[in-house]
C-alpha cells in the first residue's frame, strides 16, 4: 500500500520548541517498519518555524512573516538532519521535498511534483514533504500541511492519510474542556462531520487544529483515499492505523465519487475572495446538471474579486452549494446579476463560472 502520514508541529517539537528528536525517531522506527512489510511511505512534517524559534533561542514565536520565513529557512535544515539521521539507522534514504500552492494549482507543476514524488518511491527513498515557507509568496496559511498531505495523497494515489496530532481522534466535542466528550471511531463519506467547524487552535508551537484535519479529511474522502487522524504517542500507531486496528484513530471513509487535482484545490484550498448567491432555479440545475453558472441564475454577488479568483456559490437561503474559479469580476457580476446572454455589455464573458471550473459540493 502506499501512505502518506502527516505529523504537526505540536506532536514532533517539544513545549520549548525544539524538535522532538524521540518523535522524530519514534514516527521514523514505525516508516521503517512499514517499509519493511513491502509498503510506500510518505511524511509531511511540520516544525522548520519551530525547528527555527530553537536555533536562534528566541523567547516566542514571532507573528510578522519576514521573521516567519526567515525562521522557517533556519530550521527547515535542523528538522531534515533529524529525519536524515533517524532514517540512516534503518539504510533509508529521506529526500527533501519542498512544495507551495501553486504546485496543485498549476497543471504543468502539478505534474512535475507528481512525477518527482513517484520517481522518489521508485528509487526507494522516504520523501519527507513540507511547505516551502522559507519563500512562499502568501501568508503562512492556516493548517496548510494538512492540506499539502491531502492533495499529496491525491497526486500520488495513496491508499491511506494518515494525520498524526496531539489527540486520540475526532471527539464530539473537545475532550481538554467537555469531561463528556466521547471518541468517534468511524466518519463515513456522507457523514455531516466533515463539514463541522471544529477547534482551530493547536497552542502556541503549531499553526493548525482539528478544523484543518477535518478539511484534509474532506479533501482525502474526495479523493478515494481513507484517512485516520490519530494521538502521535501512541504506540505502534501509524501502523495499527493503516491496519484499521479498533481504537487506533477515526476514520473517515473515501467516497466513490473522485475530484481530478485542481477542482480538489478549487473546492477546498484556494482562498475565497467573494460569494455570488443563485436563484432556485439556477440552485437546482447546478445540483442536477453539469452545467455552467450563467449570468441569469445570479440574484446578488459579495466581495471584491477578480478574473480566476475563486468564490463560493450561495443558495437562496445562503447555504455553499459550490465552490469555482470565475470568469468575471465582481463589477461584472453585480452588473450583469439576473441578466440573459444577449443582454449582456459588450465584452462581458457570458459564463459567470464555467463548468470545468465549478465544483458542486451539494449531493
Amino acid at each position: 500500500m502506499r501512505v502518506v502520514v502527516k505529523i504537526g508541529t505540536s506532536s514532533i517539537t517539544t513545549h520549548e520548541g525544539n524538535i522532538n528528536s524521540a518523535a522524530v525517531l519514534a514516527l521514523c522506527d514505525e516508516v521503517a517498519s512499514l517499509r519493511k512489510s513491502g509498503h510506500e511511505v510518505l511524511v509531511v512534517t511540520s516544525g522548520a518555524v519551530a525547528g527555527g524559534v530553537a536555533a536562534l533561542k528566541l523567547s516566542r514565536r514571532p507573528t510578522d512573516m519576514p521573521t516567519l520565513q526567515a525562521l522557517a529557512a533556519a530550521g527547515q535544515s535542523r528538522l531534515m538532519q533529524e529525519y536524515n539521521m533517524q532514517l540512516d539507522r534503518h539504510d533509508l534514504v529521506g529526500a527533501q521535498v519542498l512544495l507551495v500552492p501553486n504546485d496543485f494549482i498549476d497543471r504543468h507543476q502539478y505534474l512535475h511534483a507528481r512525477q518527482t514524488l513517484l520517481r522518489l518511491l521508485e528509487l526507494g527513498c522516504v520523501p519527507v514533504i513540507n511547505e516551502n515557507d522559507a519563500i512562499a509568496s502568501d501568508e503562512i496559511r492556516f493548517g496548510d500541511n494538512d492540506r499539502i498531505a491531502a492533495l499529496v495523497a491525491h497526486s500520488v494515489s495513496a491508499d491511506v492519510l494518515i494525520l498524526l496530532t496531539d489527540l486520540k481522534g475526532l471527539y464530539t466535542a473537545d475532550p481538554n474542556v467537555d469531561p463528556n466528550a466521547t471518541f468517534i471511531e468511524t466518519v463515513k463519506a456522507d457523514d455531516e462531520l466533515l463539514s463541522v467547524r471544529a477547534g482551530t487552535s493547536a497552542g502556541v508551537r503549531g499553526s493548525g487544529g482539528m478544523a484543518s484535519k477535518l478539511a484534509a479529511a474532506r479533501i482525502a474522502s474526495w479523493s478515494g483515499v481513507r484517512t485516520v487522524i490519530a494521538w502521535a504517542q501512541r504506540p505502534n500507531v501509524v501502523v495499527d492505523a493503516l491496519n484499521g486496528v479498533v481504537d487506533a484513530g477515526t476514520q473517515f471513509l473515501p467516497r466513490d465519487r473522485e475530484l481530478s487535482a485542481r477542482k480538489l484545490w478549487i473546492a477546498f484550498a484556494a482562498q475565497t475572495t467573494g460569494s455570488v448567491t443563485v436563484d432556485q432555479g439556477a440552485r437546482d440545475a447546478l445540483a442536477r446538471r453539469n452545467v455552467s453558472l450563467l449570468h441569469a441564475g445570479v440574484s446578488s454577488v459579495t466581495g471584491d474579486f477578480e478574473i480566476g479568483d475563486t468564490i463560493e456559490v450561495l443558495d437562496p437561503q445562503g447555504v455553499v452549494i459550490a465552490r469555482g474559479m470565475t470568469g468575471v469580476t465582481a463589477i461584472q457580476a453585480s452588473a450583469g446579476a439576473g441578466l440573459r446572454s444577449q443582454d449582456l455589455a459588450e465584452g462581458v464573458a457570458q459564463v459567470v463560472i464555467h463548468r470545468d471550473d465549478l465544483v458542486i459540493l451539494i449531493n
